[in-house]
Protein backbone atom coordinates (compact mmCIF):
# COMPACT_ATOMS: atom_id res chain seq x y z
CA UNK A 1 0.00 0.00 0.00
CA UNK A 2 2.87 2.39 0.60
CA UNK A 3 4.14 1.70 -2.51
CA UNK A 4 0.62 2.05 -4.64
CA UNK A 5 -0.26 5.51 -3.13
CA UNK A 6 2.32 7.46 -4.27
CA UNK A 7 2.78 5.94 -7.61
CA UNK A 8 -1.17 6.80 -7.34
CA UNK A 9 -0.76 10.13 -6.87
CA UNK A 10 2.12 10.60 -9.24
CA UNK A 11 -0.83 9.29 -11.74
CA UNK A 12 -2.73 11.70 -10.83
CA UNK A 13 -0.67 14.90 -11.04
CA UNK A 14 0.31 14.09 -14.74
CA UNK A 15 -3.65 13.55 -15.54
CA UNK A 16 -3.96 16.82 -14.27
CA UNK A 17 -1.09 18.91 -15.95
CA UNK A 18 -1.66 16.85 -19.15
CA UNK A 19 -3.55 19.75 -21.06
CA UNK A 20 -1.23 21.96 -20.06
CA UNK A 21 1.99 19.83 -21.46
CA UNK A 22 0.92 18.67 -24.37
CA UNK A 23 -0.99 20.29 -27.54
CA UNK A 24 -4.21 18.11 -29.18
CA UNK A 25 -2.63 18.11 -32.64
CA UNK A 26 -6.05 16.62 -33.31
CA UNK A 27 -7.35 20.52 -33.36
CA UNK A 28 -4.62 21.83 -35.47
CA UNK A 29 -5.46 22.04 -39.32
CA UNK A 30 -3.28 19.62 -40.95
CA UNK A 31 -1.88 21.61 -44.75
CA UNK A 32 -1.43 19.91 -47.55
CA UNK A 33 -4.22 17.54 -48.08
CA UNK A 34 -5.39 16.90 -51.60
CA UNK A 35 -8.86 18.20 -51.08
CA UNK A 36 -7.57 21.92 -50.41
CA UNK A 37 -7.29 23.27 -53.19
CA UNK A 38 -7.45 27.37 -52.51
CA UNK A 39 -8.84 29.46 -55.41
CA UNK A 40 -7.13 32.57 -56.86
CA UNK A 41 -8.29 35.87 -57.92
CA UNK A 42 -6.15 34.91 -61.42
CA UNK A 43 -7.95 31.98 -62.20
CA UNK A 44 -5.20 29.81 -60.68
CA UNK A 45 -5.04 27.32 -57.92
CA UNK A 46 -2.72 26.43 -55.13
CA UNK A 47 -2.56 22.57 -53.59
CA UNK A 48 0.07 21.14 -51.69
CA UNK A 49 1.32 24.67 -51.39
CA UNK A 50 2.36 25.50 -54.75
CA UNK A 51 0.44 28.04 -57.15
CA UNK A 52 -0.32 25.65 -60.98
CA UNK A 53 1.66 27.61 -63.68
CA UNK A 54 3.42 29.83 -61.48
CA UNK A 55 5.55 27.81 -59.05
CA UNK A 56 8.92 26.50 -60.02
CA UNK A 57 10.36 22.79 -59.15
CA UNK A 58 12.80 24.60 -57.32
CA UNK A 59 9.39 25.86 -54.97
CA UNK A 60 8.60 22.42 -54.53
CA UNK A 61 11.92 21.30 -53.37
CA UNK A 62 11.32 24.52 -50.82
CA UNK A 63 7.87 23.44 -49.61
CA UNK A 64 8.38 19.33 -49.74
CA UNK A 65 11.75 18.25 -49.61
CA UNK A 66 14.45 16.88 -51.51
CA UNK A 67 13.08 13.47 -51.04
CA UNK A 68 12.73 13.37 -54.87
CA UNK A 69 13.80 12.38 -58.14
CA UNK A 70 14.11 14.36 -61.02
CA UNK A 71 13.59 13.17 -64.74
CA UNK A 72 12.45 13.08 -68.64
CA UNK A 73 9.52 11.11 -69.30
CA UNK A 74 9.11 9.97 -72.93
CA UNK A 75 7.08 8.15 -75.10
CA UNK A 76 9.35 6.54 -77.61
CA UNK A 77 7.74 9.28 -80.40
CA UNK A 78 8.24 12.15 -78.22
CA UNK A 79 10.70 14.58 -76.58
CA UNK A 80 9.03 13.81 -73.52
CA UNK A 81 8.54 16.24 -70.33
CA UNK A 82 10.47 16.77 -67.22
CA UNK A 83 8.84 15.61 -63.86
CA UNK A 84 9.62 16.11 -60.09
CA UNK A 85 8.47 12.61 -58.32
CA UNK A 86 7.99 12.66 -54.32
CA UNK A 87 7.51 8.42 -53.66
CA UNK A 88 6.84 9.23 -50.23
CA UNK A 89 4.72 12.35 -49.92
CA UNK A 90 2.86 12.56 -46.82
CA UNK A 91 0.22 15.09 -44.27
CA UNK A 92 -0.50 13.63 -41.83
CA UNK A 93 -1.84 10.28 -41.81
CA UNK A 94 -2.42 10.49 -45.53
CA UNK A 95 0.40 9.28 -47.84
CA UNK A 96 0.65 8.83 -51.50
CA UNK A 97 2.91 9.44 -54.30
CA UNK A 98 2.89 12.76 -55.71
CA UNK A 99 4.10 13.55 -59.35
CA UNK A 100 4.93 17.67 -60.32
CA UNK A 101 4.69 18.01 -64.19
CA UNK A 102 5.93 21.01 -66.17
CA UNK A 103 5.60 23.01 -69.09
CA UNK A 104 6.64 21.83 -72.30
CA UNK A 105 10.48 22.79 -73.38
CA UNK A 106 12.09 20.26 -76.15
CA UNK A 107 15.17 22.18 -76.18
CA UNK A 108 15.60 21.48 -72.42
CA UNK A 109 14.36 18.12 -72.62
CA UNK A 110 16.38 16.49 -74.98
CA UNK A 111 19.44 18.13 -73.35
CA UNK A 112 18.44 16.56 -70.28
CA UNK A 113 17.88 13.10 -71.92
CA UNK A 114 21.51 13.63 -73.85
CA UNK A 115 23.02 13.68 -70.27
CA UNK A 116 20.92 11.52 -67.99
CA UNK A 117 22.79 9.47 -65.52
CA UNK A 118 20.29 6.50 -66.49
CA UNK A 119 17.70 5.56 -68.37
CA UNK A 120 14.94 2.27 -67.46
CA UNK A 121 11.61 1.51 -69.87
CA UNK A 122 8.23 1.76 -67.84
CA UNK A 123 5.67 -0.43 -67.66
CA UNK A 124 3.90 1.75 -69.89
CA UNK A 125 6.56 1.38 -72.20
CA UNK A 126 7.87 5.34 -72.15
CA UNK A 127 11.51 5.65 -71.04
CA UNK A 128 12.40 7.53 -67.92
CA UNK A 129 15.49 9.71 -68.20
CA UNK A 130 17.31 10.34 -64.76
CA UNK A 131 18.64 14.12 -64.58
CA UNK A 132 22.51 14.18 -63.54
CA UNK A 133 23.09 16.79 -60.44
CA UNK A 134 24.37 19.32 -62.80
CA UNK A 135 20.86 19.57 -64.68
CA UNK A 136 19.03 20.16 -60.90
CA UNK A 137 19.35 23.92 -60.81
CA UNK A 138 17.86 24.46 -64.40
CA UNK A 139 15.45 22.56 -64.02
CA UNK A 140 14.55 24.05 -60.80
CA UNK A 141 13.50 27.10 -62.61
CA UNK A 142 10.92 25.03 -64.75
CA UNK A 143 7.42 26.15 -64.16
CA UNK A 144 4.89 23.35 -62.90
CA UNK A 145 1.79 23.07 -64.37
CA UNK A 146 0.25 19.75 -63.89
CA UNK A 147 0.28 17.15 -60.30
CA UNK A 148 -0.66 14.09 -60.26
CA UNK A 149 -1.65 12.20 -56.87
CA UNK A 150 -1.67 8.77 -56.09
CA UNK A 151 -3.32 7.92 -52.67
CA UNK A 152 -1.55 5.28 -51.00
CA UNK A 153 -5.38 3.84 -49.61
CA UNK A 154 -8.31 3.18 -52.18
CA UNK A 155 -11.08 5.82 -52.29
CA UNK A 156 -14.46 5.29 -52.96
CA UNK A 157 -17.43 7.30 -54.44
CA UNK A 158 -18.81 8.21 -50.58
CA UNK A 159 -15.32 9.43 -49.78
CA UNK A 160 -14.66 11.11 -52.83
CA UNK A 161 -18.43 12.79 -52.18
CA UNK A 162 -17.44 13.69 -48.41
CA UNK A 163 -13.80 15.20 -48.83
CA UNK A 164 -14.43 16.91 -52.47
CA UNK A 165 -18.13 17.83 -52.30
CA UNK A 166 -20.21 17.43 -55.58
CA UNK A 167 -18.58 16.94 -58.65
CA UNK A 168 -19.83 19.37 -61.68
CA UNK A 169 -19.70 15.76 -64.22
CA UNK A 170 -19.31 12.08 -63.74
CA UNK A 171 -18.26 10.05 -67.04
CA UNK A 172 -17.85 6.73 -67.06
CA UNK A 173 -14.90 5.39 -69.54
CA UNK A 174 -13.99 1.14 -69.45
CA UNK A 175 -12.89 0.80 -66.20
CA UNK A 176 -12.91 4.29 -64.98
CA UNK A 177 -14.86 6.46 -63.21
CA UNK A 178 -13.70 10.09 -63.66
CA UNK A 179 -14.99 12.84 -60.91
CA UNK A 180 -14.62 15.97 -62.48
CA UNK A 181 -14.78 19.63 -60.58
CA UNK A 182 -13.88 22.38 -63.22
CA UNK A 183 -14.51 24.95 -60.73
CA UNK A 184 -11.40 23.39 -58.90
CA UNK A 185 -9.18 22.10 -61.71
CA UNK A 186 -9.36 18.59 -60.06
CA UNK A 187 -9.89 15.40 -62.13
CA UNK A 188 -10.35 12.11 -60.10
CA UNK A 189 -9.71 8.75 -61.91
CA UNK A 190 -11.38 6.14 -59.72
CA UNK A 191 -10.38 2.35 -60.59
CA UNK A 192 -12.11 -1.15 -59.36
CA UNK A 193 -8.50 -2.60 -59.86
CA UNK A 194 -5.98 -0.25 -59.93
CA UNK A 195 -4.99 3.00 -58.13
CA UNK A 196 -6.97 6.18 -58.25
CA UNK A 197 -5.32 9.24 -59.67
CA UNK A 198 -5.84 12.80 -58.58
CA UNK A 199 -5.33 15.72 -61.48
CA UNK A 200 -4.73 19.27 -60.49
CA UNK A 201 -4.42 22.17 -62.98
CA UNK A 202 -5.04 25.53 -62.89
CA UNK A 203 -9.19 25.97 -63.24
CA UNK A 204 -9.16 28.22 -66.08
CA UNK A 205 -6.93 25.60 -67.79
CA UNK A 206 -9.36 22.74 -66.95
CA UNK A 207 -10.09 21.67 -70.49
CA UNK A 208 -6.56 20.13 -70.70
CA UNK A 209 -7.91 17.43 -68.66
CA UNK A 210 -11.44 17.42 -70.18
CA UNK A 211 -10.96 17.40 -73.39
CA UNK A 212 -9.76 13.88 -73.53
CA UNK A 213 -12.31 12.23 -72.39
CA UNK A 214 -14.85 13.74 -74.63
CA UNK A 215 -12.55 12.39 -77.25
Amino acid sequence: MRRFLPTFLLIILVLAFYPFVFKDDSKQTLKGLPWQVNLLADGSSQVFGLTLDKSTLGDAVDTLGTDMELAVIAASDEAGNLEMYYAHYRAGLLGGKLILATARDDASTMAYRINAVKTEVLKTGSRKYVLTEEDHEKAFQSIITNIAFIPAVNLDHDTIIKRFGQPGAIVHQDELVHYLYPEKGLAIALSEEGKEVLQYVSPKLFSRLQEPLEK
